[in-house]
């Protein structure tokens, strides 16, 4: 059977989350800009692209942008927002990338660590971020804060989209966060006994604190020089900040 990953990212993650917008992604990436202090024209790798939101916003910015997805359906999607193919989109798995590094700055963003089971495996995505960097390069992870986290759960929660009635029940077990999506919709082909039809969807994040993290980066050959709780702040509570956002460079 395959991963969570290989099934979840498809045509519904295009539903489920629209409401992410290229207009969050440029106010974003203007603040990843200040933060890895990139010169004009740097190459940079936005590693688990998704649809490209941030990939477009670099290189709008006049940066030389590579966007890295496994999702063939993101990737589509990524490109036919490239009118200009201003950006080289690259289907692959992070913990294995077939490019040949030489990059002032490697991203991931949004929460697109922590997928796997094995600590080995993440170790192993970190040493592909250092592997792709130059002597010296800079990278972001932007990681969810495990306290809010836990925190700030929402058990359930269900909205309305383009007919479909879009449910996600979220737990904390066994040292991940797990969110469990269902999509359904009433009289559709293949309906079951009860006139409606659903798909069933699970994404999985290991949880990894402050001091989790700084070990694996370091045994991965990177530095980690900052802790940004947030887009709006530089700042990091371990308990009240939103997010985990880790700034650093290769050794």
């Amino acid at each position: 059977m395959s991963d969570w990953y290989e099934r979840s990212f498809g045509e519904d993650y295009l539903l489920v989350y629209k409401h992410r917008d290229q207009w969050g992604a440029r106010r974003e990436a203007e603040k990843l800009i200040f933060w890895l202090n990139l010169p004009p024209g740097a190459k940079v790798l936005d590693l688990c692209c998704g649809m490209g939101r941030h990939s477009l916003a670099f290189a709008e910015a006049g940066y030389e942008v590579t966007g890295v997805d496994l999702s063939e359906v993101l990737l589509r999607e990524a490109k036919r927002n490239d009118a200009k193919r201003i950006v080289r989109w690259v289907r692959a798995d992070m913990r294995n990338l077939p490019l040949a590094g030489g990059f002032d700055a490697v991203v991931n963003l949004f929460t697109s660590f922590g997928y796997f089971h094995d600590d080995h495996e993440h170790i192993q995505v970190l040493r592909e971020v250092a592997r792709m960097l130059k002597p010296g390069g800079r990278f972001v992870i932007d990681y969810l804060n495990p306290a809010y986290t836990a925190a700030h759960l929402v058990p359930r929660s269900e909205r309305m989209d383009e007919g479909q009635l879009i449910t996600e029940r979220r737990v904390i077990e066994d040292g991940y966060v797990k969110k469990h999506i269902t999509i359904t919709k009433e009289n559709g082909p293949g309906a079951g006994a009860d006139g409606a039809w659903a798909r069933e969807y699970m994404e999985r994040i290991k949880l990894y604190s402050k001091e989790e993290f700084a070990v694996m980066l370091e045994e991965a050959g990177l530095v980690l020089e900052q802790i940004h709780g947030d887009y709006g702040e530089d700042g990091y509570d371990p308990e009240t900040s939103p997010r985990m956002i880790l700034a650093g460079s290769r050794a």
